[in-house]
This record gives C-alpha cells, structure tokens and sequence, in this order.
C-alpha cells in the first residue's frame, strides 16, 4: 500500500449505513478496487501489515463521526479451523492497529464462534442467515465494562452483525455499534 494508492480511498457519508436491532451499523467505504485489494490482501495474502492501513482508513472515517465514547473493540472472531488454516485473525490486527491509533481496549474473548460456517461472499441473504444461525457464543465473564464496538472489513448484507447483534441482546447487552471497513453498496 502506497500513499498513492492510498489517497485513492474513498470514506463514505458519515452516518450509520444500516440499524440492526436498534444497533447503528457503520461503514467506512465501499468495496472498491483499492479497498478490496487490500482486504484481501491482509485476508488472503497474508500481508498483515495492510492491518496498519485498514485501521487508519477505519480511523479517518472515525474520527470524522465525533462518537466521544470508551469503547471496547471486538472483532468479529474466526472458527479454530479457519484460524489454524489462515494462522491469523486478520480483523484482530486490524483491531489492534485501530486501538492503538485510539487509546480503546481490544476484547478477543467476548465473542467465541463456534460453528464452522462457510464463506458468506457466494450466499445470498437467507443463506447467509441460516449459515451464520447460532454460530456465536458469548462469554460475559469478559466483558469489559466499556462500549462494544464490534469490528468486521465487509458488510454485504448485514447478517454476520445480525447474528452478533441477537447474541448480545439475548445476553442483555445493549450498548453497541457495529463498524464495518466497507460495504458493497
């Protein structure tokens, strides 16, 4: 990622994209040819430092939505077996990265997933709903007593932070948003 290319990355309006639940959902830009190849290459390519520059584009968009809060931020976590094929959570060091440009507490034991659900990139939305149906846990025994800010890089259709969503309503936890580093639309 050079600057060049860099500048090229374009935020989106700066208000919640979608409301799950009650729970704004925010995107930072769309899923464009600059911002794809780099998820995917921190996704797929394991070029982890393009975390680095996924958290500052996360960041820039932010900043500009003036949210004054403490929060906890907690990506959207990956199945051991995907983990142990990809060797790393690449939202996890975006997390990381992110926190460190804000001064928030990264929390990657609140949510556990717990079904090994396929890709959702070739489902369509009620394939993506009974794909991702109960494949979260939470673990209130680490809950930080801060905000959630739970973190994914893309927002297709919203489902993956739906199911999230649910899980910590059922858990009776409220005070969330959902921030996403794009979304196709």
């Amino acid at each position: 990622m050079c600057s060049k290319c860099y500048e090229k990355l374009m935020h989106l309006p700066c208000h919640a994209n979608r409301i799950i639940d009650g729970v704004n959902v925010y995107c930072a830009g769309n899923y464009s040819k600059e911002l794809q190849k780099l998820i995917r290459g921190l996704k797929y390519h394991n070029q982890t430092d393009l975390a680095f520059f996924q958290a500052k584009f996360m960041y820039d968009y932010w900043k500009k939505l003036n949210i004054k809060d403490d929060f906890q931020v907690v990506p959207v976590p990956q199945h051991k077996n995907r983990l142990k094929k990809r060797k790393y959570n690449h939202m996890e060091l975006v997390a990381k990265e992110f926190c460190k440009m804000t001064g928030y507490e990264p929390n990657f034991y609140l949510i556990k997933r717990i079904k090994d659900t396929k890709p959702q990139y070739k489902l369509s939305k009620k394939e993506r709903l009974v794909n991702l149906h109960a494949a979260f846990e939470i673990d209130k025994t680490k809950l930080i007593n801060k905000k959630l800010l739970i973190f994914d890089d893309i927002c297709t259709t919203g489902s993956t932070f739906e199911e999230i969503v649910g899980e910590l309503h059922k858990n009776n936890i409220y005070d969330i948003i959902c921030f996403a580093t794009t979304t196709p639309f």
